[in-house]
């Protein structure tokens, strides 16, 4: 390396091999390859279809905004620089510093807005390079950078050590973001397979019996209201009432539409909900998500129910199986209109039609069958949040503590 390259520091967790290794060294991108950039393509050269996909800055490497002929490709991939696979591109503006590893498909992305090293590896392996990006600070303390310029990039300084050690990092990085991807694809799994079993184990529309059964149940399902089967309260305003840390969570659209990620506190409960309450978002904007999520209590005491959130208590339906059928119900989310904010009044409520087995067990059941299989997403859920977890910890200890982000 470079004698000129400031000396580093040591991180806090190394592999055994390593030990005597001695610091790692500062250098600045700049020196490890060329900035570059695709060139702009202009919009009549693009079409809705087509052999190559063309990438915006907002999708980068996901779903084609557009696609381009291979002659376009060609000519504009022969004539200006390129990145070859391997190569990690960077968002220059919008949200700076989102990551994508180019394999070296047929694919356009958008001029100058995407920027990349032309590494050549002989000091910093790409797959090493591609961690120490997700820790370098993208923005200022105030997030007023609305662009990463080449001269930005090439200035910043990142910490490295030798090939062997970059390769053992890197490759225990990218193991445990493969178990993290396997883990999110096995939640995305079932939770298909809760949406097709709900489909199954629900009268589809126009009938009165589902398509899945439990074998010791029979007969036509009850076509009734929620008026009908529960009570209804309209939650209390508690933003005067907020306090850091208090004896009550404040349930509202926000805390319902996060799953409860996040939360407001308060020691007055103007509304206080009672174990198996269905709580539901009653106001959202068009085309919101909150609108008619519910939330399911399942602990006395804890949770008071802010304005906007209406507190229903099950008297004649099994109140886990109502929360499934009440859950963004299609009734609900037909009252978005798309162009105004939603808000859902208590008669709407009340007057929304639902199908009901007569037999409570065979409510109870189907609410024990779904239920089941929540908590088992959740798990998995929480598997997947302990992986993140430790790979959070392990950069933090596998670099040098000034190579951190923000």
């Amino acid at each position: 390396m470079n004698k000129e390259h400031k000396k580093g520091l040591m991180p806090d967790f190394r592999f055994p091999e390593f030990l005597d290794s001695g610091e790692w060294e500062e250098i600045n991108l700049g020196s490890i390859g060329k900035v570059s950039m695709c060139k702009r393509i202009l919009k009549d050269e693009t079409k809705p279809y087509g052999d190559i996909p063309f990438y915006k800055i907002g999708t980068f490497g996901k779903q084609a905004d557009a696609y381009i002929s291979k002659d376009v490709y060609e000519r504009y991939k022969s004539k200006y620089s390129y990145p070859k696979k391997g190569d990690i591109l960077i968002s220059a503006s919008g949200t700076i510093g989102r990551l994508v590893i180019f394999n070296g498909e047929a694919a356009y992305f958008q001029d100058s807005n995407i920027v990349w090293i032309g590494n050549n590896e002989n000091l910093v392996k790409n797959s090493f390079l591609f961690y120490c990006y997700k820790r370098i600070k993208w923005a200022t303390d105030s997030n007023t950078i609305a662009r990463l310029y080449n001269d930005n990039l090439s200035g910043m300084k990142i910490f490295i050590t030798s090939m062997p050690e970059q390769t053992k990092i890197a490759t225990c990085l990218s193991s445990l973001d493969d178990l993290i991807t396997t883990q999110t694809q096995k939640i995305e799994a079932l939770k298909t397979h809760k949406k097709g079993l709900m489909q199954q184990l629900f009268p589809q529309e126009g009938e009165t019996v589902p398509k899945l059964r439990f074998p010791e149940f029979s007969g036509d399902w009850v076509e009734t209201t929620l008026g009908q089967v529960a009570k209804y309260e309209n939650g209390k305003a508690h933003e005067q009432d907020i306090v850091e840390l208090g004896k009550f969570i404040v349930v509202n659209s926000k805390f319902i539409s996060t799953d409860g990620e996040v939360k407001k506190f308060t020691n007055t409960a103007f509304c206080l909900a009672e174990k198996e309450n269905i709580l539901i978002v009653l106001s959202d904007i068009p085309n919101g998500r909150a609108i008619a999520k519910c939330f399911f209590v399942d602990t006395d005491n804890l949770y008071t129910v802010n304005q906007r959130i209406c507190k229903i208590t099950p008297i004649k339906a099994v109140s886990m199986m109502l929360f499934y059928l009440l859950n963004r119900n299609s009734y609900f989310l037909a009252f978005d209109d798309g162009v105004k904010q939603t808000n859902l009044k208590k008669d709407d409520v009340l007057n929304c039609p639902i199908l009901l087995p007569k037999d409570s067990k065979e409510q109870q059941k189907i609410a024990d069958c779904l239920s089941s299989l929540d908590d088992l997403i959740n798990a998995h859920v929480k598997k997947c949040e302990l992986l993140k977890t430790h790979k959070k910890g392990l950069m933090q200890g596998l670099f040098p503590s000034s190579n951190e982000a923000a």
